[in-house]
């Protein structure tokens, strides 16, 4: 799998999950007459960035790999205290910047020797950096972000986290020359796996 295919498609679609959460817990928030501000200040711990401070880690999280990889700027936004639809706008502009990106040049980044400001001295191959520091820490903001969510009460679940698959329907030659399960073996109607069971 190329470096773009690894990172840019499934970066691009979390961060649109990312707004879908947030659109419910505005209206969480709404329906409770609760203060946005409380939500997009909420925290898991004290000493943990809060709600607003998250969504902007990982925002910046994907756009710089993006850009690290491929030999370009990123697009400049300020951290600190945001509005939700400062939040979203955020959110949109990174997932635009991510779908514009050069898809040869994402590629040649996997094997170009990085410099990155938070580790002065010293560098790291593309490749390493994307699989070793940028999805985990992307999916660490992210996660974090729904769990304020959550602790919040606001309805999500793992398929809200996980979002869509690209499915495609089976054609009717490989239906009929696929071994059928056994009654003993075949799911009862509706039955999920438990990886794919809907969690609180």
């Amino acid at each position: 799998m190329s470096m773009y295919d690894e990172l840019v498609p499934q970066f691009h679609k979390m961060l649109g999950g990312l707004e879908r959460w947030l659109e419910e817990g505005e209206a969480f928030a709404t329906a409770r007459e609760l203060d946005l501000d409380a939500l997009l200040t909420a925290r898991l711990y004290p000493d943990q960035l809060n709600l607003t401070r998250n969504i902007q880690a990982a925002t910046d999280t994907a756009k710089l790999a993006v850009a690290r990889l491929a030999a370009v700027d990123a697009p400049n936004h300020e951290d600190g205290p945001a509005t939700l639809p400062q939040l979203r706008a955020r959110i949109a502009e990174v997932s635009a910047y991510l779908q514009a990106a050069d898809r040869d040049a994402v590629d040649a980044g996997a094997a170009r020797v990085l410099t990155l400001p938070f580790l002065p001295g010293q560098t790291v191959v593309g490749r390493d950096y994307v699989r070793q520091f940028a999805v985990p820490n992307f999916y660490f903001h992210l996660t974090t972000s729904y769990a304020i969510l959550r602790n919040l009460g606001v309805k999500l679940g793992k398929r809200t986290f996980i979002g869509s698959l690209p499915l495609r329907e089976l054609s009717e030659r490989r239906r009929r020359t696929s071994i059928s399960p056994t009654a003993s073996q075949a799911p009862s109607a509706g039955a999920l796996p438990p990886e794919a069971q809907p969690q609180p």
